[in-house]
């Protein structure tokens, strides 16, 4: 019988295991409903145990942590000590049974790479432990004291050698921290009957962030902006020289050690990090326990629309602070937005999953959870090829949420703007926006056919030439024809600017898809332990009964592109035929209408929310109902029960609010809330780019 689960065996210390497993994870999450973690073997208290609380969160997974190991270490040695090996095996598979029998699949991870078992064991636990789970292995092998790629092969060889003679079913092989040339060298050479799958050395996922150099030093804040703490910091310079000398020293990414009272080389790192023609710098770390006087931190906090240096401070003196952050480890960690950002996308590139998920069989959810849904859109994105266009590159929300697109690779991204101010501005945020295409609407060498194709498109509105020059001149406009006019696929707006500003251009020069009566919207609503579809909460505001079954169908329809099965409940005041009034008769013949354009789909009303959405109600109100107490898209009579509903909803339950998501419209136009997070934004970006992959596909002949 297959066990549900794999065991992540590593083959040397400090080979990454971190990036594999958060890739792996990620698998698991978009294909199963409930996922556990477990560590056979654990060498920290399981209370501050790193990589437990790391998955247990990242993922939200829903087991105790408890649960997520088998023995400690020192158990371990208590028991060899007493000649009791075998228990160590029994205890760890007691342990692992009972996570088996409560969860759809477990990834196991062996022992942390960093930790020496050689003064415990002279013999190798983690496939001892392996053979007694009797589950297959995936195995991760540090390719640093590899030289070359006959080396590789005869080492990969003889671990399947090792494996098939203990009978251990091997998924595949993932090289980790390979140099540049040899990576390129190994994909054409190696012969295994094994998948190899090979991840080059990426120099960044091994540099401290100042947040871990805080944590580990045990530095405190001084300066106000968190979000700087994620910066990455490649080396560390110390400011003893005088400034004029000092500063020939600059690198980027560079955390510049000083004394609190150099204010001379605090002042002197400020402004160079505010000049285009120096590194950019990743912090400062004052020692002595000194702190600059207020007339200093006055001048160095007093540049409006720039964003301050992340600041920190030790109470040792130089040369001692110096030593702790050499010191410092590298880590993955919950605050390491960036970093797994980029570990995520550095693994979906390099490691075809779908060749993995062939050898062993993952079991198949019923219900679409928050987490689920995440991962699986992203997956969509990945694979959609789009280019979305952000206009609003001023706003530094946008920025970030850019620089995460970019290194998880959901899609391509053009940006609006000055490309020297927003390239200035993310070098001042410590963000890599390399990848992204900048577009200067000023500097636009085809703004001439702009200009003429809007006067074409709305010259029957009374608009003239020089009109439709001012039109252009206007950021939502442009941006709006250069998806019309394929420069990018999808616009994602409305940081800064109004629904209005956003939607308006769309209305007038994308317009309809053929055959669509209207544009709509819906919110994808992330509840606790399921994703639920709400339209329309955001665009019509009074639909009649032809408007609200259209509404139903492009809502449902939205549903299944994004992996939701459609089950539609057209809401009312009234379940079945109980109520009467024109409000009721009008959801009443919205249904039937709906029913009759679109007899594949699952629709049915007039019904109340707690009946669609609660199996007891339902059980009452409308027993003999397919939708009732299971429906996944709730279609609302007018935009004020929407729009309040969903507000309503994403505040006393703590939903996930992701819209309003456009429907109707040729080419994807996406409207974010002024109120945004990061999160959202990057969410919007995801979706814009599935549905212009939709609208690409359905084009083709």
């Amino acid at each position: 019988m297959q066990r549900n689960a794999f065991f992540l065996y590593c083959d040397a210390g400090q080979a990454g295991t971190r990036i594999v497993a958060l890739g792996l994870m990620a698998m698991l999450k978009r294909e199963v409903a409930d996922v556990a973690y477990f560590k056979p073997i654990i060498t920290q208290p399981v209370a501050t145990e790193r990589d437990i609380h790391f998955f247990k969160n990242y993922f939200k997974l829903r087991q105790p942590i408890e649960t997520a190991y088998g023995l400690h270490i020192d158990e371990v040695r208590k028991l060899i000590a007493e000649d009791r090996l075998h228990e160590v095996y029994e205890r760890i598979l007691e342990r692992y049974h009972t996570l088996e029998q409560a969860y759809d699949f477990i990834l196991c991870e062996g022992i942390e790479d960093d930790f020496d078992f050689e003064e415990v064991l002279d013999f190798d636990i983690d496939l001892e432990i392996a053979v007694s789970l009797a589950i297959p292995l995936i195995v991760v092998v540090n390719a640093q004291q590899i030289e070359n790629s006959e080396d590789l092969q005869q080492h990969l060889r003889l671990l399947e050698r090792t494996f098939a003679k203990h009978r251990l079913q091997l998924l595949s092989f993932i090289v980790n921290r390979l140099e540049g040339s040899l990576a390129e060298k190994v994909k054409t050479t190696l012969e295994t009957e094994t998948p190899v799958f090979t991840l080059p050395e990426v120099a960044e996922l091994n540099q401290p962030t100042i947040a871990e150099i805080m944590e580990q030093t045990g530095a405190t804040l001084i300066s106000e902006n968190e979000k700087m703490l994620d910066r990455s910091v490649s080396r560390s310079i110390v400011g003893a020289m005088t400034l004029e000398h000092y500063l020939h020293y600059l690198k980027d990414g560079a955390l510049i050690i000083v004394p609190g009272d150099r204010a001379d080389i605090l002042v002197g790192t400020y402004w160079a990090n505010l000049s285009r023609k120096n590194p950019s710098i990743a912090g400062i770390l004052l020692t002595g326990g000194l702190v600059p006087p207020e007339s200093i931190m006055h001048l160095l906090s007093g540049v409006v629309d720039f964003p301050a240096l992340p600041m920190i401070r030790l109470s040792e003196d130089t040369q001692t602070a110096a030593l702790m952050v050499q010191a410092v480890q590298p880590e993955i960690t919950l605050k390491s937005e960036r970093k797994i950002s980029l570990a995520e996308g550095l693994f979906n590139d390099h490691v075809d999953l779908e060749i993995i998920k062939k050898r062993f069989r993952l079991p198949q959810p019923e219900t679409m959870t928050p987490v689920r849904f995440t991962y699986r859109l992203y997956e969509k994105a990945r694979h959609s090829g789009s280019d979305i266009l952000l206009p609003e590159s001023d706003d530094e929300r946008v920025l970030r949420a850019v620089e995460i697109v970019l290194r998880r690779n959901l899609c391509k991204i053009t940006l609006l703007g000055n490309p020297e101010k927003i390239t200035q501005r993310a070098s001042l945020l410590g963000l890599d926006l390399s990848k992204a295409r900048i577009v200067d609407p000023e500097q636009f060498p085809d703004m001439d056919t702009f200009v003429e194709t809007f006067y074409r498109v709305r010259k029957h509105k009374g608009i003239i030439r020089p009109m439709a020059k001012e039109m252009m001149s206007r950021v939502s406009y442009f941006a709006t024809m250069m998806v019309y006019l394929g420069h990018a696929d999808g616009l994602v707006s409305g940081a800064t600017h109004t629904t209005r500003e956003t939607i308006k251009p769309a209305f007038e020069i994308i317009k309809m898809q053929p055959g669509t009566g209207l544009i709509s919207s819906v919110f994808f609503m992330l509840l606790h332990d399921r994703v639920l579809v709400y339209g329309d909460c955001a665009v019509n505001p009074h639909p009649d009964a032809e408007a609200l079954s259209e509404i139903a169908i492009q809502s449902a329809r939205t549903a299944r592109a994004f992996g939701i099965e459609p089950r539609v409940a057209m809401l009312s005041y009234s379940s079945g035929d109980s109520g009467i009034g024109k409000d009721v008769e009008k959801v009443r013949q919205a249904t039937e209408t709906a029913r009759q354009k679109a007899p594949d789909l699952l629709i049915e009303g007039p019904m109340q929310y707690d009946a669609a959405i609660d199996p007891q109600v339902a059980k009452e109100k409308m027993p003999d109902s397919r939708v009732a107490g299971q429906a996944t898209v709730f279609i609302f009579p007018d935009l004020n029960t929407g729009n309040n509903t969903y507000k309503a909803v994403q505040r006393s339950a703590g939903a996930i609010a992701i819209g309003p998501i456009m429907q109707g419209i040729r080419k994807p136009v996406n409207d974010l809330s002024r109120g945004c997070l990061v999160e959202d934004v990057v969410h919007t970006i995801a979706i814009t780019a599935v549905q212009a992959a939709m609208e690409k596909e359905e084009q083709r002949p």
